[in-house]
């Protein structure tokens, strides 16, 4: 796996830049703004259910599995949260990870419980908010539960091609329950393009500072 490092964004909250692959985790603009933008807004909040399941495609810092905590604490939802890595984090890069300033004096100690929950297995975060881990490539994954949100936070088509595919995407459609959201950052052409031959509804929104347009994908 390719180096990693703590980097700052525009917002003032953290990310991380993987040098090798000239990537980084979130928007330079500002991750937190990105994440809530994306995936909350965007995302979850167009979920009319009480009990939600949520598939995430990319574990990553756990910025959005912290966002999505942290709603869930205010509006009372049901949260099951499935999230998909292949590189986790080690203990030396979460741990330098602090978005306690922006979200509560708590957040840290819900981020390091995020990324120390064991694989495989579902944990009880909270009463109402149960995490389970899957350190996976997303090309191996095989589904066995059905979704009523997707964050779509892989890295960009141009670094991870084999991610972006009408093959991928059915596989993740056909696992979703009607009515479901997928969500992405990502509004590439042939993203929307393989999105809806694999049999979603596409609709282009605004995106958060710094981006144009985010692609919500409806079952």
């Amino acid at each position: 796996m390719f180096e990693r490092t703590i980097i700052t964004t525009e917002d003032g909250s953290q990310s991380i830049y993987v040098e090798g692959m000239n990537e980084h985790y979130h928007s330079t603009h500002g991750a937190l703004q990105e994440s809530l933008h994306i995936f909350i807004n965007n995302g979850l909040k167009l979920c009319t259910k009480k009990s939600v399941s949520i598939l995430e495609i990319g574990l990553g810092t756990g910025l959005n599995v912290l966002v999505t905590l942290k709603d869930a604490m205010s509006s009372g939802l049901h949260i099951h949260f499935h999230s998909l890595e292949k590189y986790p984090l080690v203990a030396d890069e979460y741990s330098k990870l602090h978005f306690d300033s922006l979200l509560g004096e708590e957040t840290d100690d819900y981020l390091k419980t995020i990324h120390t929950s064991e694989w495989d297995c579902d944990v009880k975060v909270l009463p109402d908010f149960i995490l389970h881990k899957t350190l996976i490539d997303l090309l191996d994954w095989q589904p066995s539960h059905c979704y009523d949100v997707v964050y779509f936070d892989a890295f960009a088509p141009d670094k991870q091609p084999d991610l972006w595919t009408e093959k991928v995407f059915r596989k993740i459609y056909l696992a979703m329950n009607d009515g479901g959201v997928l969500s992405t950052y990502c509004a590439k052409g042939q993203v929307k393009r393989n999105l809806k031959a694999a049999g979603f509804i596409i609709e282009s929104k605004p995106g958060p500072p710094g981006k144009r347009e985010i692609t919500v994908a409806r079952k």
